[in-house]
């Protein structure tokens, strides 16, 4: 399979906003007990928090983290984690229905972050309850002292406010199954009202409000366009969400659902543009995906449990094992993130640690990177500067959800400062290598390889465990190099290359 294309310095898409490596964690399953935190563990630190855990997190170099959800923050009660943890109530989680013991709260997370050197994206409950709320968490967090909310922060040890500047103003609230489920007028209202009184609050927050929870619901894109003629001007990003699976088994129809993420963000992104122009506005809305990730692989099976087990606490749930495809699959998304990063300035897989997370940990026991831990970690490290356009011509396939897919899925990246280009290279195809020749263009001096990682080779099936933490992981390529301002050489089938130029 012959491909061509070019790359040229001066066609660029836009200037990446770092927080597109961002993540997500959530008061869910064994995301934060058992996960990051459980005291007693070999691994613990003396805050109860797994260091083998924190390993992992740190070397993927996240900027962001949601907090704390998802599902979970539409009936929580933020005031339940702050004071002395003996005196904490344990509250039902109706949403994933479990116990909370609110051992973790926000001071706690907040510790956790600045030792991973993440900065925190808060979400506020807006579903049980409302403005009145969410103004008085704002309040502990970020107010320096001299009122209710902030000395009683400095009361529990915490002298100095977080300046938190990321606020979710609720979670999903499109969805029927939300806690405190809102029609689109109703929630653009309180939206808008709650992002008055937050910025009055921060007047330098970012505010992202509540988009569709996925392309499949009957109220999208018509529930973007209600919430956003209620509150344009007082928000700065709308969330989107979206999960995939490959249930069929069929791959190159399970990859082609990058196409048709590309056709949701296309979408929404045309309904800012109308609402903005509809109220004459001069002030820019952006996409925050702040939930994606694969998720099927036990999805049923946790549909059953969840609805019917008697209240556990931190039990297993949405514990995926991935496998080589999904790593394919991921790669994949990370590059249209890339390719569309002028609308979308913030993303957030979801999750981070045990719940569809790239990083697994057993209780009492080891941690491991999964397979998807890695395409994400190398978008993280040398996909940060500005996007390139790439002008490709590759083979194409037709399946259930788009037409015209290209067997080579491809982004790249200058980073200016350091003098690179780095290329993002995915061969969907199942059985042909692609031969690439890339021309170069706009950019002085010889170019050279400085590193070439890839993941291929493996069954499509195969995945990371506890007793084989780096089956799959990313080696040294070769069979790549530079032949004048051409980037030529061979990518396996199914296979994930990061190719970094000195330029």
């Amino acid at each position: 399979m012959r491909v061509t294309g070019a790359i040229q310095r001066d066609f660029a898409i836009a200037d990446i906003d770092d927080r597109l490596y961002s993540a997500f964690i959530e008061h869910m399953g064994r995301a934060i007990y058992s996960g990051i935190y459980e005291p007693g563990h070999p691994e613990a630190d003396a805050n109860g928090f797994r260091q083998d855990v924190m390993r992992f997190v740190r070397e993927l170099h996240i900027p962001a983290i949601r907090y704390p959800g998802g599902n979970f923050v539409s009936a929580y009660r933020w005031e339940d984690g702050i004071g002395p943890k003996d005196q904490r109530p344990v509250r039902l989680d109706l949403a994933w229905r479990s116990k909370e013991t609110n051992q973790v709260g926000i001071n706690e997370f907040a510790g956790w972050a600045k030792d991973a050197g993440i900065d925190m994206m808060l979400a506020v409950n807006l579903g049980s309850r409302g403005l009145e709320e969410a103004r008085n968490f704002m309040e502990y967090v970020n107010h320096p002292s001299g009122t209710h909310w902030s000395d009683l922060r400095r009361s529990h040890g915490v002298e100095k406010p977080y300046d938190v500047s990321m606020w979710c103003l609720g979670n999903e609230m499109d969805g029927p199954w939300q806690i405190g489920h809102k029609e689109a007028k109703e929630y653009g209202r309180l939206a808008d009202e709650t992002a008055k009184a937050l910025k009055g609050l921060t007047p330098g927050a970012e505010l992202i409000v509540c988009g569709s929870s996925n392309d499949q619901m009957p109220t999208y894109p018509e529930w973007e366009r209600v919430v956003l003629e209620e509150c344009y001007d007082n928000v700065h990003y709308i969330s989107l969400h979206k999960y995939f699976g490959n249930s069929s088994r069929d791959t190159l129809n399970f990859f082609g659902k990058v196409e048709e993420t590309g056709r949701y963000i296309g979408a929404i992104a045309g309904v800012i543009d109308y609402v903005k122009a509809k109220r004459r506005s001069k002030h820019d809305v952006f996409i925050c995906f702040d939930e994606w990730n694969v998720w099927y692989h036990r999805r049923e099976e946790d549909s059953r449990n969840w609805r019917t087990w008697d209240w556990p606490e931190a039990p297993a749930l949405l514990e995926e094992d991935y496998n080589f495809e999904d790593a394919l699959f991921v790669a994949c998304l990370l590059n249209e993130f890339i390719r569309r990063s002028d609308r979308v300035r913030i993303a957030c897989i979801a999750q981070l640690v045990n719940v569809i997370a790239p990083i697994r940990a057993e209780r009492g026991g080891p941690a491991w990177r999964q397979t998807i831990y890695w395409p994400y970690q190398l978008a993280s490290l040398h996909g940060r500067g500005r996007a390139l356009r790439v002008a490709l011509d590759a083979p194409t396939y037709d399946c259930e959800v788009a037409d015209d897919v290209s067997y080579l899925d491809v982004s790249a990246v200058h980073d200016r400062q350091a003098g690179t280009v780095t290329v993002f290279a995915v061969n969907r195809h199942l059985t042909e290598d692609a031969e690439l020749d890339l021309a170069l263009g706009g950019f002085d001096g010889e170019a050279r390889v400085v590193e070439h990682q890839v993941m291929a080779g493996h069954d499509l099936r195969a995945t990371n465990g506890p007793d084989r933490p780096d089956a799959i992981r990313p080696v040294a390529g070769s069979g790549l190099g530079l032949d004048g301002s051409r980037l030529r050489g061979r990518l396996p089938a199914l296979s994930y290359s990061m190719i970094k130029l000195a330029v």
